[in-house]
Parts: structure tokens; C-alpha cells; sequence
């Protein structure tokens, strides 16, 4: 087998209906394929109108007919609104690895009048529905996918093109009521998540889901040291100073226990003191660690600044009162502590190892967003790495 570029692009009704969770848990488990990047499009009529060229194909098993749909589809949904102007978001995933194409599309699935409910995407979120002399009424495919690794070539080559101009992070793709102020939120889904192919991440972005906001942008990004440690800095001095009691009592009772004498009061505050910012040290050394792969002390000269070795997925949220509402899906920074329902008790270990980040103000959703760079057109280098240059 030969490595693969193979894309999925989720269909602006699939987003609308919040069904990017369960479509990305699908494609993760059942394919083991790496995630190779993601970005938010709003795509132009150029782009819509090049890509719809492109669909009907002799090498695609698909029916004729339904190729003719997806054409159509294309052309009715993903263009700019012709009464508004405003254009539609649509969500592409690129995934990476040995026969990809064909495992990304087996798990896509095709329309046909057989089909078995759930065993695809296509059965699961798409719909074909026949009138009954056999004429389409309702159609909505969920994803777009291409049928063979040179479309999805040429496919790749036309999104990377227009990336910079049609996608990135999002503005003015969703409408609001006179009087609603939306607000702009990041949430990170953490290095844990993805140790092995698991629906973890995809049964997170679902649980985000209840909150009725609207994702405008997406990146699959490794943290650099450098970038973990200025996005984690405002805890440093936290822990340094919140852990002073807690190193304090255990110093006590280890040298009680080694020593076999007691530590008095003031002997225990002094080693809360001595030790305290030690140990916040160590601990923040561990949180960047974890985020990035490498602490500060284990990279060598000038490689601060490189991509780290562990992968999470950033993600914006746009809506009335963002902040508030990702923050009561995710739960308190502790899963022991968090309630029934939320992120962080379902799929969170320890205070480092929480499952997920959400910023917990607009300044610092703001804050963190330009840490991370969402907009970072790294979709465009993967696939430029990948076929040479566009």
C-alpha cells in the first residue's frame, strides 16, 4: 500500500445540524487514518463552480445519476446565498495514510435503492428520497468525497488553491436577531484524545453541540514549546503560590515518616514556602509537556519554536454568550468535581488530563486564538508537501 491524501468535506446542512461530532468519529475509528489537517471554507462561486465541474467521473463507482445530484447539490448549497450575498460554511478534513482514499469513501458509503440504515455516513446523515414514480424529492448527501486517489488529487489541489481566500477563520456566515451580541470562544481538544484512532474527539465536539453555537474555524495543530508555554503562562505563577500548602503537608509527613520526629507549624509554612514554587515549576514543566511533547529543559538550542509532537484540534465557537455556554458543557478544570453530563466527567482523568481547554473570557478567548493561530493555512502545506507545489 501507498500513502494517501483523502478529504471529506461536511455539507453546510451537516453543520447547521450539528453533525460534524458523529461524522468525525466515524471517519477516525473506522478508516485509523491520521488527521492530517482540517479548515473552516466559505467557499466563493469560483470555487463552487470549479469544484462542481469536477464531479461527474467515469471512474466513479457511484451511479451516474446521483453523480448528476451531488453536481446539483453543489451548485444549490454551496454557493453564496443569491438573495443575501453571505456565503455558507462547509468543514474539510484531511486525512493521511496507506490506501486512504478508499477506506475514507468505504466509510463515506454510496446512495443506492438498497441501502442498509447506518452502516455509512451517506446511510446514517444523507438522505434520498423518491416520490413514488421514482423522482427525487429530498436530497442531502452529508459529505462530499472523492472515488479515487487522482480526483482526489485534482479535488485537494483546487481547495489548497483557494484556502487563503475562502477559508481560514470565519466572518459573517451566520445571521443573528437585531439585539444579539455574539461573542467568539476557543476550545482545544487535548493531546489525549488522540493517542490511538477513538471517537473521542468526535463524542466532544458532539457534546458542544447542545449549546446551539456555530463552528467558523478549525486546525489540527501540534503546540511548540514556546507556544505551550506563553498559552499556559498565566497558571505558572498560580501554581507556584495555590500548591504551597499542599507541598507543604506532604514534605511534613515525609520527614516525620523518614526522620521520625515532628515538623511544627511554622517549620511546615517555611517548607511550604521553600518548596511551593519548586513544585509549581515542575508542575507547569508537566502541563507544557503534555501539550507539546518537550518541556523547556528537554529542547535543544532553538528548537522552541518547533512544532511540537502531540496533536490537538483547536476550535472557535460563535454565538450569543459563547464563553458561558462551552464553559458549562465542559465542566470545572477537576472531572471528580465535574457534574454528571459535561466533557470533562465523561472523558477527563486528573486535573492535567481533563479532556478538553475553553478560554473563560473573551479577552482571553482573543488571547489564546492568536497563540494558536487558527487561521494558520496548514491545510495548504500539508497538501502542497504532499503533491509539490500548486
Amino acid at each position: 500500500m501507498s500513502e494517501q491524501l483523502a478529504y471529506v468535506i461536511l455539507t453546510p446542512y451537516s453543520l447547521y445540524k450539528s453533525r460534524t461530532g458523529g461524522i468525525l468519529s466515524r471517519l477516525i475509528t473506522r478508516t485509523g487514518l491520521d488527521l492530517a489537517a482540517a479548515r473552516m471554507y466559505a467557499p466563493s462561486a469560483e470555487l463552487v463552480t470549479q469544484y462542481a465541474e469536477r464531479i461527474i467521473s467515469t471512474n466513479d463507482p457511484q451511479d451516474r445519476k446521483i453523480q448528476e445530484l451531488i453536481r446539483q447539490y453543489i451548485l444549490q448549497n454551496l454557493l453564496p446565498d443569491a438573495k443575501t450575498g453571505r456565503r455558507r460554511r462547509v468543514m474539510l478534513l484531511l486525512f493521511r495514510g496507506d490506501d486512504a482514499v478508499r477506506k475514507t469513501r468505504s466509510v463515506v458509503g454510496s446512495f443506492s435503492s438498497e441501502r442498509r440504515g447506518g452502516e455509512s455516513i451517506r446511510d446514517t446523515y444523507g438522505d434520498l428520497v423518491l416520490d413514488s414514480e421514482g423522482q427525487v424529492r429530498y436530497f442531502e448527501p452529508a459529505v462530499l468525497a472523492a472515488p479515487n486517489p487522482e480526483e482526489a488529487a485534482d479535488k485537494l489541489r483546487l481547495w489548497a488553491k483557494y484556502s487563503d481566500t475562502d477559508g481560514g477563520l470565519l466572518e459573517n456566515v451566520i445571521t443573528y436577531q437585531p439585539g444579539e451580541w455574539p461573542q467568539r470562544t476557543l476550545v482545544l481538544i487535548k493531546p489525549d484524545n488522540f493517542r490511538f484512532p477513538t471517537g473521542r474527539p468526535g463524542n466532544m465536539i458532539d457534546f458542544f453541540s447542545r449549546t446551539g453555537l456555530f463552528i467558523v474555524g478549525i486546525k489540527v495543530h501540534r503546540m511548540s514549546t514556546a507556544q505551550a508555554q506563553e498559552f499556559y503562562g498565566p497558571v505558572r505563577e498560580t501554581l507556584r503560590t495555590k500548591l504551597k500548602d499542599v507541598v507543604a503537608a506532604k514534605a511534613k509527613t515525609g520527614i516525620e515518616k523518614e526522620l521520625g520526629f515532628p515538623i511544627p507549624p511554622a517549620a511546615e509554612q517555611q517548607l511550604g514556602d521553600l518548596l511551593g514554587p519548586i513544585f509549581g515549576d515542575h508542575q507547569f514543566d508537566n502541563i507544557v509537556r503534555f501539550m507539546a511533547g518537550r518541556a523547556p529543559s528537554e529542547c535543544p538550542p532553538g528548537e522552541l519554536e518547533a512544532s511540537g509532537t502531540q496533536k490537538c484540534i483547536a476550535l472557535v465557537y460563535e454565538g450569543v454568550e459563547a464563553v458561558r455556554k462551552i464553559r458549562d458543557v465542559l465542566g470545572p478544570t477537576d472531572p471528580s468535581k465535574a457534574p454528571p453530563g459535561s466533557i470533562r466527567r465523561e472523558f477527563g482523568q486528573s486535573i492535567m488530563v481533563n479532556a478538553a481547554h475553553a478560554s473563560d473570557s473573551e479577552e482571553n478567548a482573543r488571547r489564546e486564538m492568536g497563540i494558536i493561530n487558527v487561521p494558520e493555512n496548514n491545510f495548504r502545506q500539508v497538501v502542497e508537501e504532499f503533491y509539490g507545489s500548486l
